[in-house]
């Protein structure tokens, strides 16, 4: 899905190109409006559900919100600068939809619009290929206190959106996302309620996940009506790989199960026209899909995909019975609501070894199963890593730097994976690292640290870390050096 359209090199690569990634692979870093943007307040924007909900005490880590976060809003252009230093070839940025439409409905807000506007030409005059995201969970909160991602309306609203930022950058951005994520705007927004707007109805939450499905289709049909020819659509999934903890039949149907609602509910309308059976019947006992209507399916995946953004950071490991005590990262919220409807009694295990400052195991060996897992059952559909990156426990050193050895040792063990995967034939076009910088980690607040540049919050001075430099050498060698040495 690059510009290019360069395809990967086939299986049986010779072993003294075995570590050059292909001719035209995309590399980038990406970001989140909500995350870094600040100016919550500013030209127009009114809150959005993630506002409203890092302002409800005891929902964010610290009391923290993203009012200010990084400030990118006022210092885009000294980032910009930045990812041009790092030798980045495109940047991954989400649109904050109340920044634009502040309602989520009627017409635009000029200087929201001037913002974006400003910062692809930034982007464009320094080489760097702007990749827009259309919505990154931040919901305007008029729309959820009209019913959110449940009601139908919400979908509709959303094509509408679509068309406003698709008119307006159309000449300057080649490349659209419609969605990140749709699994955690509906499962951990609707679901467990880790994530805004922090409601707790398993049905609910499917409606979400269909009314996500039905909005990537209407902005879909949005987008093809207002930009050039060339323009190319994807939308983003966190696609779990699950791997069940024994060969047992009952271990391999939680996997099924998890597999169902926590992948299958957005490959099957997008890619094959039909929610899976299996899903169907196993929450039957929550839904009867009637929110399903005709027609929904067809618009859902009228216009195919030009390529599957991917976002992988740690696989998934389950089993049936009974949750043990202990820690466990399957986005159970507080009082135990569960963000999978129809396996909400499998038990999620952490993996030994190895694990980031979020608790998530460190294990490459996931993405590349799960890259040949998509390429196996969708020949023919680029991919792109639209997010990768790992949360370390980063500090200021006393000479001035940030060394993050951890970090550097996680992105190469990842980005082996992938050049593995292309060399097997994975139609893979390009990595963007999670994230350019420090940011708001959502639940987290400000308390967990993915960035590859160093944010100091009260200063807001930026501070480039080894992991930066390290994956710019990559960048502009476009090959992937010896494995890191430990001391």
């Amino acid at each position: 899905m690059t510009a290019s359209g360069t395809r990967p090199a086939a299986s049986g690569t010779s072993a003294a190109n075995a570590r050059q990634f292909p001719p035209g692979f995309l590399w980038g870093a990406a970001t989140a409006s909500y995350q870094i943007e600040g100016a919550a307040a500013e030209d127009g924007r009114t809150p959005s559900i993630w506002d409203t909900f890092s302002h409800t005490p005891g929902k964010v880590f610290g009391g923290h919100t993203g009012d200010v976060a990084a400030d990118h809003y006022h210092r885009f252009r000294d980032d910009v600068r930045l990812m041009a230093d790092l030798g980045l070839g495109a940047y991954r940025f989400s649109v904050s939809w109340s920044r634009v439409q502040p309602t989520g409905r009627g017409p635009a807000v000029e200087r929201g619009l001037d913002f974006y506007r400003a910062l692809t030409d930034e982007l464009l005059a320094h080489g760097i290929e702007p990749f827009a995201t259309l919505y990154h969970w931040d919901l305007p909160q008029d729309l959820e206190d009209a019913g959110g991602w449940p009601a139908r309306d919400t979908a509709d609203r959303f094509g509408e959106y679509a068309r406003i930022v698709g008119d307006a950058l159309g000449d300057r951005v080649q490349m659209w996302t419609t969605l990140n994520e749709p699994w955690c705007s509906a499962f951990l927004g609707y679901g467990s309620g880790v994530h805004a707007p922090g409601r707790t109805d398993p049905v609910a939450a499917l409606r979400a996940a269909h009314h996500l499905n039905l909005a990537h289709g209407r902005a879909a049909e949005a987008l093809r009506s207002v930009l050039p020819a060339r323009a190319q659509l994807s939308v983003t999934l966190n696609l779990h790989h699950v791997r069940a903890r024994s060969e047992s039949p009952a271990d391999l149907d939680a996997a099924r199960r998890v597999d169902a609602v926590g992948n299958r509910v957005f490959t099957g309308p997008l890619l094959d026209g039909a929610y899976p059976r299996d899903l169907v019947a196993d929450t039957r006992r929550l839904t009867d899909w009637s929110f399903v209507r005709d027609g929904d399916l067809a618009a859902i995946g009228r216009h195919p995909l030009d390529g599957l953004g991917l976002n992988y950071y740690t696989p998934t490991l389950v089993s049936a019975g009974a949750a043990p005590d202990g820690p466990r990262n399957d986005g159970h919220g507080a009082g135990g609501h569960s963000p999978w409807p129809g396996a909400d009694d499998v038990t999620f295990h952490q993996p030994p070894g190895e694990r980031t400052a979020m608790g998530w195991s460190v294990d490459p060996t996931g993405l590349y199963d799960l890259l040949a897992r998509v390429s196996r059952e969708r020949p023919g559909l680029p991919l792109l890593i639209t997010e990768n990156g790992a949360a370390y426990e980063d500090a200021v050193g006393p000479d001035g730097t940030v060394d993050d050895p951890e970090r550097i040792a996680y992105l190469h063990g990842h980005l082996d994976a992938v050049l593995k995967a292309i060399s097997n034939g994975a139609d893979v076009r390009g990595y963007f690292l999670w994230s350019l910088m420090d940011n708001f980690e959502w639940a987290h607040g400000y308390g967990k640290r993915f960035g590859a540049v160093y944010v100091d919050y009260d200063t807001q001075m930026r501070i480039p870390k080894s992991s930066a430099h390290w994956y710019a050498g990559v960048v502009r060698a476009g090959r992937l050096p010896a494995p890191p040495t430990t001391a």
